[in-house]
């Protein structure tokens, strides 16, 4: 009994993978034809689905290509939910599918011109494949076979179609950077060149103050009656000096900014000071030399006449 059984369902899944594997997809009455515009003629070729067209038919600029035939579907006339007629340029691969005007009753056309290929398959320097694909749902196997080659001709009157090869995102060449080297100080020949010239220059500036008649005499005085002032405004030129031969030796832009902009803010504050202390100083000095020149045009008679001492007098004007 076991042993019936298990015959009966080896039986059963036998026949249903016989009806499954029958069950595909097909077409019968395939033809092929190419109209010429111009004369009319047309070149007509029947297709098999088993096997491609042995020699490539031509369409050339103003031909069109009509290609009709019966879907089936296990030998029965039906219409599919998918049916294309592809073309594939060999040396790149690239598809173009055409849909096909499908009836119920599975009966197909296609027509295609020069205008309706890109421009990629009519540079193509190889015949185009042709394949037919008819497909739906349900268990039905699709039919997806090369059916024929076509051969474009193109006008050689008309300009040459022209293509140009689009942009690809994808992994691009390494890039190996060349970065600039790092800045260097100059030769120390050049350096201790130009530091003679500035130490020689010294000398010059000494002797030109004292034929010009600089008032170093005058330091004492200063120094004496606004001491802060005037010594932080000469040490804040000095530490500017320094600043700036840091930046030349070993510091950066971004760590000389900070320190110069505190060094200029005392020296702006200090030098306010110190040099105001010598405008007043050289304002007194200017009064008491007009005032010693005005003094001997004032008769002495009138001076002791009034009860004034001279000294006193002066020291009032």
């Amino acid at each position: 009994m076991r042993l019936t059984r298990s015959i009966a369902s080896a039986l059963l899944l036998f026949s249903a993978g016989v009806a499954q594997a029958a069950s595909a997809w097909g077409f019968d009455e395939g033809s092929l034809q190419i109209v010429a515009k111009k004369s009319g003629d047309s070149v007509k070729e029947k297709l098999d689905p088993k096997a491609p067209l042995a020699k490539p038919v031509t369409l050339g600029s103003l031909d069109t290509l009509k290609l009709g035939l019966t879907a089936k579907d296990s030998g029965k006339g039906k219409r599919p939910h998918q049916a294309f007629l592809v073309l594939q340029e060999q040396d790149s691969g690239l598809e173009a599918p055409f849909p096909m005007m499908v009836k119920e009753s599975g009966k197909a056309a296609v027509q295609i011109t020069h205008k309706d290929l890109p421009v990629q398959f009519l540079v193509a320097k190889k015949p185009l494949k042709a394949s037919i694909v008819l497909a739906s749902f349900g268990a039905s196997q699709g039919f997806n076979a090369p059916a024929f080659e076509v051969k474009l001709e193109i006008d050689p009157n008309a300009p040459a179609p022209k293509y140009e090869k689009p942009l690809r995102y994808g992994k691009q060449p390494e890039i190996h950077h060349i970065f600039r080297p790092d800045p260097q100080s100059p030769p120390k020949v050049v350096s201790l060149f130009f530091t003679l010239l500035v130490v020689a220059a010294l000398p010059a500036l000494l002797i030109g103050w004292a034929v010009l008649g600089g008032n170093v005499k005058h330091l004492s005085t200063a120094f004496s009656r606004a001491p802060i002032s005037h010594a932080t405004f000469f040490g804040s030129i000095v530490a500017m000096e320094f600043v700036f031969f840091l930046y030349y030796t070993t510091w950066n832009l971004f760590q000389v900014l900070p320190v110069m902009a505190a060094v200029a803010a005392v020296t702006v504050l200090s030098g306010t000071k110190a040099l105001g202390e010598v405008q007043a100083r050289r304002h007194l000095n200017t009064l008491l030399a007009v005032n010693t020149r005005l003094l001997p045009l004032v008769p002495t008679s009138v001076l002791r006449n009034s009860g004034q001492d001279p000294v006193t007098y002066d020291m009032r004007f």
